[in-house]
């Protein structure tokens, strides 16, 4: 008995000496990485839980400029932050904070709660000589609003003490910075004309209100030199230009990629017939009402726009209850969707009761309303196809071809997502029309984000100045979504007089007056993307006569079937950003003239009419999907 406890007793002892010996070898690891690290710049953060502060993830590189491609980074050093607010915000990136419906109307975009805008940005410093390098890092506890925070960041008298210590790299540094999604952070990089480079970064407190989530704004001030800015995107791919584009939609015109029907119809023969048409169509040089110079094949269009005014034939279906269904909603950054299906559902000539002579199946639900109805975004796919289960085990058509001939009209960002699966096969006509994210040119189209303030005068102010009479070369306001919105600030606001670009605007009156005087005065209107490749900034150019510039990767362009959007608007890729104003400047100002008088033409076919007028926003969007149709049809 003796002998077992002494056991017993010796047991717990060693227990203790072990603990105590893992004790100290985790001391020690955690010590000796602190003097491994370069210079004790050391952040450890655990997971953000309900009521933390904002954090975010920083990478500090050091590098050869010189060699970009080939060099090994020789010191690698990072932070994990995480954002968080009143909702948890989980690994897969939902947010769960709602945002009131009425609120969408006070800015362009909302953020995704599938949003894969951890981006990463790399500054590539252009440096000579042996330059110091100056790393500082601060925090702060007290609140400030992200607007106010940003415009102190720019205010040196305003900035904090700091701790030190020196990274000196011969060849230059290399800043990477990983951006989260967070409600307020504020990182600043100052850089003077020797390379010292200070870090401020601005901590939040969490707030109980529920706003919308912000991204970070990183910017570099003073007389440093940035060559070039990498943006990789993680989880995206490869970015498609413009181009590319082009050849894929010549390529889905030739082999369509559409499922066989299980019977054929009498509605596929005449398909089949119009495409024979279409493609034979008699060559026209102009047309009193439509320009040759802004469509691809201004033949083709017209003769598949007189053959849908006389041949199609689209069957709505009644089932589905309001307010999802059969309730357009006519305001706001997604009205494209509501004005379509307020259209579409009292039009006579289209529609017919008999579901059999109908070329097209329109499924009009609003992806708006569905989001703010059904909480939370995994269930808005679920509900979605059990109405599909419904509609194909009630009629015959969907399960005839897989609903290829079936089609929705969708604004919201989300809309792409919750119909990957179930709708795959529709044709979607989304403003979320990213090329990355399960997008098919061919198949799919892109909607137009028409930002509608009045339903009683949707096409107010409407116009602009003359060519000769803009004296601003570019022009961007808007709220800091995503991660492009701060880059483009960062490289051209207050940096040239020509270059107008701005935050957001005040949303009074005064405001929004002024925003639209900025747009009439400008040669070109800046289109960059913000939480998702869409922007109401294309059409609100577009009306104000302002040659559009897209700044959004991967971003499908409005009726890209049959528009030659090269003719009047101009494509920038994200990583030129840094030489945009060279690029505009470029451009010949007859060639300016050209694409300015081409933008006045396209004009009416971006404008929505209560009552629809030939080849007005509603027959372009109902052009769309028939020709997209017509085009991937097969017979069995």
């Amino acid at each position: 008995m003796d002998i077992a406890l002494l056991a017993q007793r010796l047991f717990r002892f060693e227990i203790r000496r072990l603990l105590l010996i893992l004790g100290l070898l985790v001391c020690v690891i955690v010590v000796s990485q602190c003097f491994s690290f370069p210079y004790g710049n050391v952040f450890l953060f655990s997971y953000a839980r309900n009521g933390s502060t904002v954090v975010n993830v920083v990478t500090f590189v050091n590098a050869s400029t010189s060699n970009l491609n080939n060099s090994e980074p020789t010191e690698v050093y990072d932070g994990d932050f995480v954002a968080h607010g009143n909702k948890a915000l989980d690994l897969d990136g939902e947010n769960g904070s709602e945002i009131e419906l009425e609120h969408e109307d006070n800015d362009h975009e909302l953020a995704d709660d599938n949003d894969d805008s951890h981006k990463n940005f790399i500054f590539e410093k252009g440096v000579s000589g042996e330059s110091d390098f100056s790393l500082k890092k601060e925090t702060d506890s007290k609140h400030n609003s992200t607007d106010e925070s940003y415009r102190n960041s720019t205010d040196p008298t305003k900035s904090m003490s700091s701790s030190s210590s020196e990274v000196r790299n011969q060849d230059g540094v290399l800043l990477n910075v990983s951006q989260g999604i967070f409600k307020e952070d504020i990182r600043n990089l100052d850089a003077d004309s020797v390379g010292n480079v200070s870090q401020t970064v601005k901590a939040q407190p969490n707030e109980k209100k529920t706003e919308l989530w912000k991204p970070d704004l990183l910017m570099l001030n003073g007389s440093s030199k940035v060559s070039r800015v990498f943006i990789s995107k993680t989880g995206r791919k490869k970015t498609t230009t413009i181009s590319q584009m082009n050849s894929i939609f010549l390529r889905s015109s030739l082999s369509s990629r559409s499922m066989r029907p299980q019977w054929s119809s009498a509605r596929d023969r005449e398909l089949l017939a119009a495409k024979q048409e279409i493609q034979n169509a008699p060559i026209i040089r102009e047309s009193p009402e439509l320009s040759a110079s802004i469509f691809r094949n201004v033949s083709t269009f017209k003769r598949s726009y007189e053959l849908m005014e006389r041949r199609l034939k689209v069957y709505i279906y009644k089932e589905g209850k309001k307010p999802i269904f059969h309730q357009p909603y006519m305001r706001g950054i997604y009205a494209s969707e509501g004005w379509f299906m307020k259209l579409m559902e009292r039009n006579k000539k289209f529609v017919v009761r008999d579901p059999k002579k109908a070329h097209l199946f329109y499924l009009p639900f609003s992806s708006k309303i569905l989001r703010y109805t059904i909480l939370g975004k995994k269930n808005l796919e679920p509900y979605l196809t059990s109405y599909v289960k419904e509609i194909s085990g009630k009629y015959r058509f969907w399960n005839r071809t897989g609903g290829a001939d079936h089609f929705f009209v969708g604004c919201h960002d989300w809309a792409s997502w919750i119909t990957r699966k179930n709708m795959n096969n529709c044709i979607r006509a989304l403003c979320n029309a990213d090329v990355s994210q399960n997008f098919k040119i061919g198949k799919d189209t892109s909607l137009p984000v028409t930002y509608i303030r009045s339903t009683a005068e949707p096409l107010e102010n409407v116009g602009g100045k003359p060519a000769s009479k803009r004296s601003i070369l570019a022009f961007f306001a808007g709220g800091m979504h995503g991660y492009l919105r701060p880059i483009l600030l960062h490289f051209w606001e207050n940096k040239q007089p020509d270059m107008k670009i701005i935050g957001p605007m005040p949303h009074d009156i005064e405001g929004k007056k002024m925003y639209r005087e900025y747009m009439k005065s400008s040669k070109y209107c800046i289109c960059a993307r913000g939480y998702e490749v869409h922007t109401p900034r294309v059409v609100e150019a577009i009306y104000y006569e302002c040659v559009p510039v897209f700044i959004s990767d991967n971003y499908v362009p409005p009726f890209f079937e049959v528009l030659n959007w090269e003719e009047f608007s101009v494509f920038v890729q994200e990583k030129d950003i840094p030489n945009l104003r060279n690029i505009l400047l470029s451009i010949p100002e007859e060639k300016y003239a050209e694409m300015q008088s081409r933008v006045k033409k396209v004009q009416k076919h971006f404008f929505w009419h209560k009552e629809p007028i030939k080849y007005d926003l509603f027959h372009m969007v109902l052009h769309s999907i028939w020709y997209n149709r017509v085009l991937q049809v097969k017979t069995r």
